[in-house]
């Protein structure tokens, strides 16, 4: 798959999220080789495979910028100001144990912004993509615009670790909260496919612990988020990627407020 450099950037992003996609879709299912990260944590071919061939559509369309993906770290400038961040298999462990719930993440960061993003799903070929001021889904080769809606009153909660802000907040903790029960339905996908959805009205909201700023896994939900009008701040509703970092994006206001109050909730003393 090839790119013209006069393309747009959210069409490479898109260029390189789908020819990702279809490695990872390409390799399920068969033997993959698994080469370990840290305790818990492990990369497979089929990462490798589709990282390779994002960043070399990256390389060949945009050859000045610099690139931080998930296997191979950081490359180009330190300081550069146009910075591609690529999560080539987000849910890896939902894929080797051939679990679809997976998504490949491609976004662009020009300064402090994410101008261009997409996140692919390489089992039912859709393509969350934006521009920076629209969030739009490509599928069966058609765009249609997306629009957040709390109406599902799922919400989407990570509970895979770290988590920095534990005791304070806790994942599992809100997930057990009363008044979480009385309004949303809980869902753990384990992918940040989950994120783009709630772009697309298929969530109510996702929340997260941990430190987003100028993360692979992140970077591209946060932006189809953000273009789609969702209401987007760290845990407690502060700015994101200040103070105690994490994220809430919820589909509307109310909603927003809701998670945040249920996130700083405290657990009952006991005498």
């Amino acid at each position: 798959m090839t790119v013209i450099d006069f393309e747009s950037d959210a069409h490479v992003a898109m260029t390189a999220a789908t020819a990702g996609a279809a490695v990872v879709r390409d390799m399920y299912g068969g033997p993959l080789a698994r080469f370990e990260k840290s305790a818990g944590d492990f990369a497979t071919a089929a990462d490798l495979a589709a990282e390779k061939t994002i960043l070399d559509i990256l390389r060949a369309a945009r050859p000045d910028d610099a690139v931080t993906g998930e296997e191979s770290g950081r490359t180009g400038a330190e300081g550069a100001r146009r910075r591609w961040l690529v999560d080539p298999l987000c849910g890896t462990l939902n894929y080797a144990v051939r679990n679809m719930l997976v998504a490949v993440n491609v976004a662009l960061r020009v300064g402090t912004d994410v101008t261009a993003a997409a996140t692919a799903d390489p089992f039912s070929g859709e393509v969350f993509w934006t521009d920076g001021t629209r969030t739009r889904l490509r599928a069966g080769g058609r765009d249609e615009d997306v629009a957040p809606s709390p109406d599902s009153r799922l919400v989407d909660v990570n509970l895979d670790p770290p988590f920095p802000n534990a005791p304070g907040f806790q994942a599992v903790r809100l997930l057990a909260e009363p008044g979480f029960a009385q309004r949303f339905r809980p869902r753990v996908v384990s992918t940040t496919l989950a994120v783009a959805w709630v772009a697309a009205g298929r969530r109510a909201a996702y929340v997260t612990d941990g430190d987003l700023r100028d993360s692979v896994h992140f970077a591209a939900g946060i932006a189809l988020c953000r273009a789609a009008g969702c209401t987007v701040t760290g845990i407690h509703g502060q700015p994101l990627h200040t103070g105690a970092g994490g994220l809430i994006v919820a589909a509307d206001e109310e909603t927003h407020a809701a998670l945040v109050e249920l996130a700083g909730s405290r657990p009952a003393h006991r005498d």
